[in-house]
């Protein structure tokens, strides 16, 4: 079956989460992706036939590393000419260069979209780092909790009067980043298809998760009024937008925000005396403290087996081991099995379903080096260059 993004070629030179997610979203819909990795120790010299020998930690590694899934693997001392030379080579034939080094990185490597853009005036650069390429904060360092600090996103979590709740690096890291590098990646190639060149592209994961917040400050510029963690009915405030604790320790969400939605979970909670009072904000913090005590009497399971029969924006909240267990989940095909090395592994399965050229993973992730061979054959090395290279430690 046709995959989307069939015979589009990534080299991918990024390290961390960002780019790794960018590059397994497009493998996932058919695009060729290599990884372009650097050899341990930089130029180390290592024998065998590819950059790491196969063992049962390293197989174990690979199949479980879900965000190298779908790609292959070459090992390249980019610090050195002869290994640069390969690059070049393997970008003639490329469409797109990924990286997530700090700015000015890639133009002391010589792989920077200047430099390539001569090589293929097609190729498409999409750089990822966390503050930019440009402004003054380009060059600081930085992780999720410090770009979702910038973009506005941790400003506006948690409970009033308590610190800020810190989420999972999914916001800057996989939104911010690798979601909005792999859309804009997908934009450039739809561009090029009518300009006939490529582009480069900066990806900044703050500007990212400003970008996530775009309703957000809507609301803002319009009444002046700045978002404080658990005051407003998005973020804590109301009753029939909240978590609240059940019997079993576990939690359950309500979200029953339009009129007929809140009706019926006053009704079901028996609450008929605030059903006139959903909006009157005087009285959330009475009914939430009555609905915690509701909320208490059963478990979250029995909570849903009512809620699910009418209409009420419901969910139990839940855990890790119990959404990859969850038969909703399971039916969209959100857990997959893959066949590696080590035997079958699961995975996450594909978050957009096409109805005509669907995205699969396929493979699970490369040791490193695996196909450095492979990829140098392809290019016209031949044995003897191979041997050369790697025993000068240009490549492993």
């Amino acid at each position: 079956m046709a995959m989307a993004l069939d015979g589009i070629k990534v080299l991918d030179l990024s390290r961390l989460a960002p780019g790794p997610h960018c590059s397994m979203l497009l493998a996932d819909f058919g695009a060729d992706v290599t990884l372009v990795e650097a050899i341990p120790g930089s130029s180390a010299k290592l024998g065998g036939t590819s950059g790491m020998r196969r063992s049962e930690g390293a197989d174990r590694a690979a199949a479980y590393n879900a965000l190298g899934r779908g790609k292959k693997s070459i090992a390249l001392n980019l610090k050195d000419e002869a290994a640069r030379r390969v690059f070049y080579d393997m970008v003639k034939g490329a469409d797109v260069v990924i990286e997530g080094f700090r700015p000015g990185v890639v133009k002391r490597l010589g792989v920077d979209y200047a430099t390539l853009a001569k090589i293929n005036p097609r190729i498409i650069c999409c750089s990822v780092s966390g503050f930019g390429q440009t402004g003054p904060y380009s060059n600081l360092v930085g992780h999720d909790i410090n770009y979702i600090s910038v973009g506005g996103a941790l400003g506006v979590t948690g409970r009033p009067g308590q610190a800020p709740a810190i989420p999972v690096n999914l916001v800057a890291d996989f939104a911010g980043g690798g979601l909005t590098a792999a859309f804009a990646i997908c934009v450039a190639i739809i561009a090029r298809a009518k300009t006939g060149r490529g582009q480069d592209i900066d990806v900044g994961m703050s500007d990212g998760v400003l970008s996530l917040m775009t309703s957000a400050f809507s609301g803002y510029f319009s009444n002046g009024q700045p978002i404080r963690p658990g005051e407003m009915l998005l973020n804590g405030a109301a009753p029939f937008y909240n978590t609240y604790q059940c019997s079993d320790g576990r939690w359950f969400s309500i979200g029953s925000i339009e009129s007929h939605f809140y009706e019926a979970l006053c009704k079901v909670l028996g609450v008929d005396e605030y059903l006139q009072s959903q909006f009157d904000q005087a009285k959330w913090p009475e009914m939430i403290g009555k609905l915690q005590g509701i909320f208490k009497t059963k478990t979250a399971d029995e909570w849903m087996t009512i809620m699910s029969q009418y209409d009420i924006c419901a969910a139990p909240v839940l855990e890790m081991e119990n959404v990859v267990t969850n038969e909703h989940n399971l039916a969209r095909g959100m857990v997959v099995e893959l066949d590696s090395p080590i035997g079958k592994v699961k995975q996450i399965g594909v978050g957009p379903k096409l109805s005509d050229t669907p995205g699969k993973p396929r493979t699970t992730a490369p040791i490193l080096g695996q196909h450095t061979d492979d990829v140098l054959k392809g290019l016209g090395y031949d044995a003897a260059k191979i041997a050369a290279l790697r025993e000068q430690g240009a490549v492993g």
